[in-house]
């Protein structure tokens, strides 16, 4: 299908945006054909510059949660917008929702309210550098923190959609200091302690994988991983820019009962604004200036109209006791209407979800790393990917991310959804 206004918009973005966009996933290239530019959005549809309406299974890559144009968030970013977007001073309002993040999630006292998902992470790792005087870090192949050159290791997401997951740009200096483990495999992990013995910082995870498809943990990894931390005076950070306040109201702490030593938020905690914040116990968190030797700072952090989204976001979920109920319910609804609808034309697959997180692997084996998700055919995924959006359905143009479900979506959508599923599987 032709997008004319949307290719029209990427034609002229190219002459001024490098490949046309401001990341790379949405270039299509993994995909092929053109980005879809969107005009607007509302509760589970993106609406087009083509005028099209796309029930929409990314959602801002997590964060709209309780769906697009969530009127709380609309309404809370207007007023506060009123009084001014930014001052480089403190609000109260910074504190309000600091101390409604702190109640909410588990085993953290004090948390810092950053830009983005990678500052979070880039700042998390420099806080445990400087809390154990450590350098070293462990990270897993596939899994995507930012693109600080400290992760540009075997990252997922965008560095596996274009094949390079060692970016130019990233020094050795740097590539030094991060090793790679293997996710779901804690012998790979207790391989590298044994080897840096003394010498390493932490251990950074997404404790639910979402940038190689979402890869749930296997029984007694993150449990693995905490022992191995405590055992070696290691901190253990759980990237929770994806699943934090997304698969329950405290994360993946709450959902598996296991304890980071930092944790590190952005999407849903800023309601669609740009933010991020990193958590800890207080011992852990008073290293930061001003009060402690490790620097951070940032001229927009804890800005009044990204705040105020994150307060609005935050409060309607922790109001809303049925609300992950109804995720868990409509996601395990959507997956077993897709996976009924691939096994019926005999396609090869595995599906793999946690809550609201959900991907669809073609490869009849099963997805728990970096090596088993890139067996997964592309060629098919491609075919998929075009023949959902003909059918008026976005889901992530890669195979190598989590679709994200919002509550906005209605049954009648899933079935909307799963009957499109049929249709393009014919056609596989």
């Amino acid at each position: 299908m032709i997008y004319k206004r949307s290719s029209q918009l990427f034609a002229e973005a190219e002459k001024v945006i490098p490949g046309g966009v401001n990341s790379p996933v949405r270039a299509f290239k993994s995909v092929g054909g053109t980005p879809i530019f969107v005009k607007y959005a509302r509760g589970a549809y993106l609406y087009d510059e083509d005028d099209r309406r796309l029930i929409d299974y990314i959602n801002s890559w997590g964060p709209m949660i309780l769906g697009h144009a969530f009127p709380p968030v609309v309404d809370a970013v207007i007023s506060r917008a009123k009084l001014g977007t930014s001052f480089g001073m403190p609000t109260a309002l910074e504190t309000e929702i600091a101390t409604l993040a702190v109640n909410m999630v588990p085993n953290i006292d004090k948390i810092r309210f950053v830009n983005s998902g990678t500052e979070a992470c880039m700042s998390a790792i420099r806080l445990a550098r400087g809390y154990t005087n450590r350098d070293k870090i462990i990270k897993f192949a596939g899994c995507y923190h930012g693109h600080s050159d400290s992760f540009l290791i075997q990252a997922g997401s965008g560095a596996i959609t274009f094949g390079a997951p060692n970016s130019p740009g990233v020094t050795t200096g740097t590539a030094k200091d991060t090793l790679l483990a293997q996710y779901n495999n804690l012998e790979s992990v207790q391989a590298l302690i044994d080897a840096n013995k003394g010498e390493i910082a932490c251990i950074i995870v997404e404790p639910v994988a979402g940038n190689m498809g979402c890869i749930p943990p296997l029984k007694g990894f993150l449990e693995g991983l905490r022992q191995m931390c405590s055992d070696n005076g290691i901190l253990l950070i759980f990237d929770e820019v994806m699943t934090g306040f997304r698969l329950a109201k405290g994360g993946v702490q709450e959902l598996y009962n296991i304890t980071a030593d930092i944790l590190c938020f952005g999407k849903v905690i800023g309601g669609g604004l740009p933010v991020g914040a990193f958590a800890a116990r207080e011992e852990i968190m008073n290293f930061l200036a001003p009060m402690g030797p490790v620097y951070q700072a940032g001229t927009l952090s804890g800005n009044p109209l990204a705040m105020a989204a994150g307060l609005a976001m935050l409060q309607a979920l922790d109001a809303d006791a049925e609300v992950y109920n109804r995720l868990e319910a409509k996601t395990a609804y959507l997956e077993e209407g897709i996976a009924n609808a691939l096994t019926q034309e005999s396609i090869e697959f595995t599906i793999n979800r946690v809550g609201s997180m959900i991907s669809v692997h073609f490869s009849a084996d099963p997805v728990f790393d970096f090596e088993s998700a890139k067996k997964g055919d592309n060629t098919r995924f491609k075919q998929f990917f075009h023949g959902m959006l003909d059918q008026g359905i976005y889901i992530a143009p890669s195979a190598y991310e989590s679709w994200f479900i919002t509550d906005a979506l209605s049954f009648e959508d899933l079935d909307f959804t799963i009957a499109a599923v049929a249709k393009v599987a014919k056609k596989l």
